[in-house]
């Protein structure tokens, strides 16, 4: 029996649903298949190449669509509904994406209606780190508490949280904007259009901006000068070697992410903070001095509740929370009695 028969043995065997997820990021796109047990399969990651604007990235992102399922062992058949994840801002419940900061020009996109249309099943949509929540609640690190907080730390930074079991959305849909917390009041400028907010200090972005300002300026006797295109890894490298500037740009990353999520943790007392994103590859260089302040610094009874922790789901939670989303579309169809279409491929 080949792998792909007994795995279409077990799906049958096991009654799991699948979906495909798209997870729309500014630096790449992540596409698979997800089952109702939260793995993955045909995962595809390509770079987004952001410059190339929705007319041509959106029809990409669907051919990306169709090999992820070709590649996965399910049938195009079996594929009942579509889990969308991007960055903010975005209109949920009408499925558009409105204006996200880390894809200029994807001014109301209708991206549900699109995605509908190509593979024809519903589709949802939810902000990227608001299911990479869900994706930790229900799959990964935080799969045994009630109430968490999630940021991804990223090309961005963003947030979502799960309160006493169920997912915090805002009235809007963009709840959970934690990369938005102001750190510094009337500091660096954020693409939000105001100063000092989180994701200006911490973001790979940001980080690798705020290094190679530093080496313009001062950055004479450090490795970084040696870098043509910095980083944020370089940095925590260096920073790891004792390089002198490296290790104050770093001070300064680990700072501004203990006091948001010190913040946080007095407001949701959660049992747990979830980070993850790329720049938590960097691992106990970060999570162990931000674990430490958060203990010190937060309110005596949140600061005893509460733990930080990385994701379990590593680079595909944002994947996996969107199969989640999906899933849960699907459930909200069934109990309205809504009729699910038939799947149709193109």
């Amino acid at each position: 029996m080949t792998a792909i028969m007994k795995l279409r043995k077990d799906m049958m065997a096991t009654g799991q649903r699948a979906v495909l997820s798209l997870d729309i990021g500014g630096t790449k796109l992540a596409v698979a298949v997800v089952t109702e047990d939260g793995r993955t399969h045909g995962l595809v990651i390509e770079p987004t190449r952001r410059e190339e604007g929705p007319g041509v990235i959106v029809p990409r992102l669907f051919e990306i669509g169709h090999r992820a399922i070709a590649s996965s062992g399910i049938p195009a058949s079996e594929i009942a509904a579509v889990g969308i994840s991007c960055g903010g801002p975005l209109d949920a419940d009408a499925g558009v994406l409105t204006g996200p900061l880390h894809l200029p020009g994807w001014v109301d996109v209708p991206i549900v209606d699109l995605a509908s249309r190509e593979f024809g099943v519903p589709a949802v949509l939810e902000n990227d780190a608001t299911v990479g929540a869900l994706g930790e609640f229900r799959y990964g690190a935080a799969r045994d508490v009630s109430t968490m907080v999630y940021l991804t730390i990223s090309t961005g930074i963003g947030g979502g949280a799960v309160i006493d079991g169920r997912l915090h959305r805002g009235a809007a849909g963009n709840g959970g904007e934690f990369g938005h917390v102001m750190v510094r009041t009337g500091g660096r400028p954020c693409l939000c259009g105001r100063r000092g907010c989180l994701e200006c200090y911490a973001s790979g972005t940001s980080i690798a901006l705020r290094a190679r300002e530093a080496v313009a300026v001062r950055g004479a006797g450090s490795v970084l000068a040696g870098i043509a295109d910095i980083r944020s890894e370089d940095v925590v490298a260096a920073a790891s070697a004792g390089d002198a500037l490296a290790v104050e740009l770093w001070e300064e990353t680990i700072d501004v992410l203990s006091v948001a999520i010190t913040d946080l943790v007095n407001v949701f007392e959660p049992d747990l903070v979830v980070l993850g994103g790329g720049v938590t590859r960097s691992g106990d260089v970060l999570i162990e001095p931000i674990r430490a302040r958060v203990a010190a610094a937060a309110m005596p009874p949140a600061a005893a509740a509460s733990d930080v922790v990385l994701a379990g789901l590593g680079d595909v939670v944002c994947v996996v929370g969107a199969g989640a989303v999906a899933f849960d579309r699907l459930d909200k169809l069934a109990s309205a009695s809504i009729p699910v279409p038939e799947p149709h491929h193109v």
